[in-house]
């Protein structure tokens, strides 16, 4: 993502202040992307009326249509500086509709906003989030209610030590996003490795073992293997934070002490029992964080939604 140019932001009819279309503008504004404010709407009550011919239903669902195109264009019709258009589709399921969207007119990010818990102040991911997560081939900005301060703090989120290739190749995309987003935001970044503690049963099983110089390896070899990574980009060793513990509960707690306005981070995009029995690392850490995300997927990804 070295380049935005096409933006789909996704409207939430529940709210009167868009945040992802507010966040789609200050990206517009700085890379001149065209946005397509986008809401998908749905009525039961429409299929199920059947004193009303076929003709008749689609001539409802038309208006509904219309009325919110209109409603849309209100929070639009004052950019005029920027290519904004509203798109309204009846559809029962949004997360498929944003997907066949995206792969209908290949846009290159989707932004779409978070809602937030009334009493605890917290994050909710709703199942739309979810899907989209999961299975949105273009990275997937999820954003709170507040605006990005200038100066602000960027968090990438690798896992430096895989041997995986693919996982890798992640790695370099979410480096390389998130300083793009850190250029256009003009932000500070910082790599974030988790390694994992002494496993205890080792150290009971083998009395020779030695905890403190095995986690000390470990710990080393993470270290090397992220200022690797970091220097591949030139960044500095400084700005590579490198923890014990487990990624859903270091990174958004990193996230928290930095007061970090975003944090990007790599999902390969598990669906079905594979995700149910091996559960997504990725998954864990977004829904600890209470901050906006950025969800990229690996190079060459299919959606399930592509035929």
């Amino acid at each position: 993502m070295d380049k935005i140019k096409r933006i789909l932001t996704v409207i939430d009819p529940t709210k009167e202040q868009q945040n992802s279309l507010e966040r789609s503008i200050s990206l517009a504004q700085k890379t001149g992307a065209k946005i397509t404010a986008f809401l998908s709407i749905y009525d039961f009550s429409y299929e199920m009326t059947t004193m009303l011919s076929k003709d008749e239903r689609e001539a409802m669902r038309h208006a509904v249509i219309k009325d919110r195109e209109e409603w849309i264009r209100v929070f639009i019709e004052k950019y005029t500086d920027l290519d904004i258009q509203a798109k309204v589709v009846w559809h029962n399921r949004p997360y498929e509709a944003i997907i066949e969207e995206v792969l209908n007119e290949q846009f290159d990010i989707v932004i779409k906003s978070t809602h937030q818990h009334d009493t605890l102040k917290s994050v909710i991911f709703t199942p739309t989030d979810w899907h989209l997560i999961r299975k949105c081939p273009t990275p997937v900005l999820l954003v709170k209610d507040k605006a990005w301060p200038e100066h602000g703090e960027i968090i990438a989120a690798v896992n430096s030590v895989s041997d995986n290739e693919q996982h890798q190749e992640l790695n370099k995309r979410i480096v390389k996003d998130a300083l793009f987003i850190c250029d256009l935001a003009d932000a500070s970044l910082s790599l974030v490795n988790t390694y994992p503690a002494t496993p205890v049963n080792i150290a009971i099983e083998i009395p020779e073992f030695n905890p403190s110089q095995y986690s000390e390896a470990v710990k080393k070899h993470h270290e090397d293997e992220t200022w690797s990574l970091a220097s591949k980009f030139n960044i500095a060793k400084e700005t590579c934070i490198i923890e014990e513990g487990l990624p859903e509960d270091v990174i958004p707690s990193v996230a928290g002490k930095k007061s970090a306005e975003l944090v990007v981070i790599g999902t390969v995009g598990r669906t079905g029992l594979s995700a149910a029995l091996i559960g997504n690392t990725a998954e864990h850490v977004i829904d600890s964080l209470d901050c906006d995300v950025l969800a990229l997927k690996p190079d060459g990804y299919k959606s399930p939604l592509e035929n």
